[in-house]
Parts: structure tokens; C-alpha cells; sequence
């Protein structure tokens, strides 16, 4: 258990690109959000939803964002808001593959950053990293400043370890932890891979 940092799942986004909601896809006999759900409390001993309206039948605190400020900057400020530990991980709801052994290697990288996220194909992956309980600050002001609502932006203005792919190979010999559902051929290719395990 990394005991210092709740673990945030954003699942409010509006999933335009799969055309329904992608938190309640099911992937063999659970859904998306129950996978992620299932490896954050193995990770952490706290799980926060982030979501535009409350999911029921979910039995863990959840936090709206402002409507009005959609995307996922909005989910992350209404979740930091409430933190109450030191750290963050943030985690979208579509990512069932993230494996516990990639979460320790980010946590071990912490130290005096403010945010720690890795790079997978060339791409920083900000939906999988820990932030800092003083990132809130930041964010907020990015976007109330009329910044682009995008995680990887806010990065610029920040103190980041990234951790690259030849680190997270060691981790994660495949990056599975690095494949998300945005698309219904992303569903599809999901569903034909091996079902996550129970322990992640």
C-alpha cells in the first residue's frame, strides 16, 4: 500500500470517440471502472471517483467537477480539492491493464517533484501519474486563466520526473499498462487480449 496518496479515477469524460460511456463497458465480467477500481484499492488505501454526475451503486467518495469547465483538468481540480493526503494518483477509468508493479516504480520516483509521469511511446501519459497535493494551485490558476484544459499543458508549468519507456519496460515488459479505451476498435482489441487478472 503507498499509504501517503489517494488514488483518483477520473470517469466523467464524455467518451465522444467510443459514443457511450466508457466506465461501464464490461470487459469480461466486470466493467472498465471496476477493474480500475479493483487495482487502485489494491495500490492505495483510498479510491476517489472523480465524475460528472454520481455513479450509483459505486461505494466510495465521489466528487463532481464543474460543469461548466468540462474535461479532464475540471475532474483533477474538483478531486485535488478534496485531498487529503499528500499525493495523487490520477488514473482515467479506461486504462484496465495498469499494473501494480508500474505503480510502485512511479511512486519510487517521487521525491521532491511535484508530479511524476511516464512516457510510453513517446507520448507522457498524464491519465497514469502521481501529482502533488500543491499542484492544485497551478491547475486551477492554468485553467481559470483560459490555459488549454489539458493535463500535458499544466505539465509545462510544473516540476515533473518523467520516467521513460526503458524504465517502464522493467515494470512492464509490454506496456499493457499504457493501453487505453477510446475508441470501440480499442474495445474490440481489449476483448480479444487476455482478461486482467484478479490482481490488477
Amino acid at each position: 500500500m503507498i499509504a501517503d496518496c489517494t488514488a483518483i479515477i477520473l470517469a466523467g469524460g464524455e467518451a465522444k470517440r467510443m459514443g457511450r460511456d466508457k466506465a461501464n463497458l464490461l470487459l469480461g465480467e466486470r466493467t472498465l471502472l471496476r477493474h480500475v477500481i479493483a487495482a487502485m484499492q489494491q495500490m492505495f488505501p483510498l479510491v476517489m471517483l472523480s465524475v460528472r454526475q454520481p455513479r450509483p451503486g459505486i461505494d466510495l467518495p465521489q466528487v463532481c467537477d464543474d460543469p461548466s469547465a468540462a474535461g479532464p483538468l475540471a475532474g483533477v481540480i474538483a478531486a485535488l480539492s478534496q485531498l487529503q493526503t499528500p499525493w495523487a494518483f490520477v488514473v482515467a477509468c479506461d486504462m484496465p491493464f495498469l499494473q501494480p508493479s508500474v505503480i510502485e516504480l512511479l511512486s519510487r520516483c517521487r521525491g521532491s517533484y511535484q508530479a511524476v509521469v511516464p512516457v510510453a511511446q513517446g507520448h507522457p501519459q498524464p491519465l497514469a501519474a502521481f501529482y502533488a497535493g500543491s499542484t492544485l494551485n497551478p491547475i486551477r490558476a492554468h485553467l481559470t486563466s483560459g490555459g488549454k484544459n489539458s493535463l500535458r499543458a499544466v505539465l509545462e508549468q510544473l516540476q515533473v520526473r518523467y520516467v521513460d519507456e526503458s524504465e517502464l519496460l522493467t515494470a512492464d515488459p509490454a506496456l499493457r499498462s499504457f493501453f487505453d479505451l477510446d475508441t470501440p476498435q480499442d474495445w474490440a482489441r481489449a476483448m480479444q487480449a487476455q482478461t486482467p487478472s484478479k490482481s490488477c
